[in-house]
């Protein structure tokens, strides 16, 4: 063997193993991952109708058609009231659970695997359970044989948009789904604070709970407060297929409550197939995700080091 292969190798072949095992994902995620981007990148500057090789350049006029649709910005505004209900509410829920679970002396691991477990389920699968069993609109919905113990009308929870009840049955369900994964990571910040810092405050006469919590836990958990936080405001910009698969029937989907990518999918994807204009709209909803992350970042000084 050369020596350029023995370099090229490394000590003990690791660099030959490391492509073995790298290598197939590696090219996997290129081609199922970076190639479509860079091909979505490339549509919206053609006038792509029914095809995926265009020949037609429109320049910006996919994106100026798309910011001067109406239901395109009516999408956004979707968007921004889904994260006004879903980001609050998940975060309290999560920090809720996690401070619950940490302060258990017995069986800790069998309630954070119960809170967790709803992380492993479909969006798909649980948001048919929440339409067809739980906020069914007829007589057999457990929502709806609930309020009939109490004498209530039936309600239409996701046809009825005055008041818009949809919401909570979406809502609910992406709460139940991700509010587990974010109590994981809250434990995780919750563990790591020194319990000197409580025993040092209970000499200085702090009182257990609120006090407490609000001058020693919550600063502590100021990094993983703010990763959550980010999290919670990209995987709302990603809010499909609770969307879709609650709202959508064999009529259609409604023209309600039709977030960025239910939008994107109709455009791209429905009775005109306007791939260009649909990928115009994907360009200009991931610089809106990549700027906002940035925003939020900054605002919070996340990576900043700590005095």
């Amino acid at each position: 063997m050369s020596a350029r292969t023995a370099r090229l190798l490394g000590p003990q072949r690791r660099n030959l193993w490391f492509w073995v095992f790298v290598g197939p994902f590696a090219v996997g995620l290129g081609l199922f991952t970076y190639v479509p981007l860079l091909w979505s990148v490339y549509l919206s500057f053609f006038n792509a109708h029914n095809t995926v090789n265009p020949t037609e350049f429109v320049g910006l006029g996919n994106y100026t058609a798309m910011l001067g649709d109406d239901a395109f910005l009516g999408s956004l505004g979707t968007f921004l009231l889904f994260t006004a209900f879903i980001v609050p509410a998940t975060f309290a829920l999560s920090l809720s659970l996690a401070l619950m679970v940490n302060r258990l002396r017995f069986a800790q691991a069998f309630f954070r695997s119960v809170f967790f477990l709803p992380t492993a389920c479909s969006y798909v699968v649980a948001s048919l359970i929440w339409k067809l069993s739980l906020f069914n609109g007829v007589r057999f919905g457990l929502a709806n044989t609930v309020l009939g113990w109490f004498g209530t009308d039936q309600t239409a929870w996701l046809s009825t948009t005055s008041p818009p009840w949809y919401w909570l049955v979406i809502v609910t369900v992406r709460l139940w789904l991700q509010a587990g994964f974010y109590m994981i990571l809250f434990l995780a910040g919750l563990q790591r604070i020194s319990p000197q810092l409580y025993e040092a405050a209970a000499m200085d006469g702090a009182r257990p709970g609120w006090q407490v919590f609000r001058h020693i836990t919550f600063p502590q958990l100021r990094a993983t407060s703010v990763a959550v936080l980010l999290l919670l405001v990209i995987n709302a910009f990603q809010a499909f297929d609770e969307f879709y698969n609650l709202l959508s029937d064999a009529r259609g989907y409604p023209p309600y409550a039709r977030p960025p990518l239910v939008y994107l999918y109709y455009t791209a994807l429905g009775r005109d197939q306007n791939l260009g204009l649909g990928s115009a709209g994907a360009v200009i909803l991931a610089l809106i995700i990549a700027v906002a992350t940035v925003v939020q970042a900054r605002w919070f000084g996340l990576g900043r080091k700590e005095d």
